[in-house]
């Protein structure tokens, strides 16, 4: 919990039962789990947060969130976005900072929701906050649904694709081009979180289909901070496979070092 002084960070989880590709994603089993409670029970592990909640527009999310002892409350069912249905929450609960952590990433890194809210507080200047990792493996380059984000020398976005920016022209003049992984995380002041919904949606938005421009493309500036963490996130059923063999690994990773 953070001291006396410190800004209100609330941590709210979009999770959204009338996903197209994964009807239902939030509830999907992970290892004897509902996906949603693994990203709850992750999240509570930062230290800077002073509430937690999940914001859903269905009443089966609700119930089981509420079951295993979280907190949940019902939106609209029309946002079109995560960032809207986060600033609806905002419109009714106050608080310094919001953190939007995704519903579909169970194995979130604690610490990148602390480093999120930390920048924040410690520059005021920073309306919104989101975090890039190095990207190791070059196949991930050329992947569109790995959204690349390329930043000024202040550690501001410039722009966010799906194509591979930037772009190495020159080949043959061995240019060490570094790319780095946008995750899907944000932070946002309250003024900056409460006036999204108003911003007109762009072209560039409506071209790469990534929330992230309006921001940009309305004239904001987001702060990048770098981590180490790598998002695994689920999209489709196939993906739970991968996310419990990696839960798997870490568990008897865990057991083994206290032996």
């Amino acid at each position: 919990m953070p001291n006396s002084g410190e800004p209100t960070v609330l941590v709210v989880i979009p999770a959204r039962y009338a996903s197209n590709r994964f009807p239902g994603k939030p509830l999907a089993p992970i290892a004897d789990k509902p996906m949603i409670q693994h990203v709850v029970e992750r999240v509570r592990h930062a230290s800077l947060p002073a509430r937690v909640l999940v914001a859903t527009e269905d009443d089966r999310i609700k119930s089981a969130v509420e079951a295993f002892g979280a907190e949940a409350i019902l939106t609209r069912p029309d946002h079109r976005t995560g960032t809207d249905r986060v600033a609806e929450v905002a419109a009714h609960i106050p608080a310094d900072l919001y953190i939007n952590v995704q519903g579909d990433e169970p194995l979130i890194d604690p610490g990148v929701v602390d480093a999120l809210a930390a920048a924040m507080a410690e520059d005021e200047t920073i309306q919104l906050v989101t975090p890039c990792t190095a990207i190791t493996q070059p196949a991930e380059i050329m992947d569109p649904n790995v959204v690349k984000v390329v930043q000024d020398f202040d550690g501001q976005a410039l722009y966010f694709s799906r194509a591979p920016v930037p772009w190495v022209r020159d080949t043959g003049d061995r240019v060490a081009a570094r790319h780095w992984k946008h995750i899907g995380l944000y932070g946002y002041r309250r003024d900056a979180l409460l006036e999204f919904p108003t911003l007109p949606p762009g072209e560039l938005e409506r071209i790469e289909q990534l929330e992230q421009l309006r921001w940009l493309e309305n004239g904001f500036r987001m702060h990048v901070v770098e981590t180490m963490y790598n998002a695994v996130s689920v999209d489709v059923p196939a993906d739970i496979e991968r996310v419990e063999k990696l839960l798997h690994a870490r568990a008897k990773s865990s057991t083994q070092s206290t032996n």
